[in-house]
Parts: C-alpha cells; structure tokens; sequence
C-alpha cells in the first residue's frame, strides 16, 4: 500500500510511502532539502513502521514545532491506520 501525504509547516511539500506487512518498502520526499531527504528515506526503507514512528516522531527543526522528520512519522502513522 502507498499513499501520498501532504506535510504542513516543513519545506518539503510531498511524502510518498509506501509498506507492506508493517515494513516500509518506499518513501520519497518532495521538496525541502534533497540530501537530507534522500538520506532520510534511505535509512527507513525495509524498516518496520513502529520503530521508524517511534524514532522520528516529536523531532523538531530550530523553532519549529515539528520538522521533515516528524511530518514522516505522521505520513507513516496514517500509513499503518490504514492497514499497510
């Protein structure tokens, strides 16, 4: 399963991710800074959803209340809430 998220107060302005069986199998972001992104997605393929939510979620960028990498734990938890 592969949905399509759309993050809100980040650069970035597109998660797509996918998993099967509770393993992410595909993530790409769209916007932001492609380095990190790119690595970002990198490191969380063929991980399971619980750990990479559970690692990501609450990270914050300078003043922000939120960053890339919480945005994908929420891209990620809507995922997993419908049934990947």
């Amino acid at each position: 399963m592969t949905i399509t998220y759309t993050p809100r107060g980040v650069c970035s302005q597109q998660m797509i991710v996918g998993a099967e069986n509770g393993v992410i199998t595909e993530c790409r972001i769209v916007g932001g800074c492609s380095g990190n992104s790119k690595g970002l997605c990198r490191l969380v393929v063929g991980r399971e959803l619980d750990d990479v939510i559970s690692r990501l979620q609450g990270t914050t960028c300078g003043a922000k209340s939120t960053s890339c990498p919480d945005q994908l734990s929420k891209a990620l938890t809507l995922l997993k809430e419908q049934g990947a």
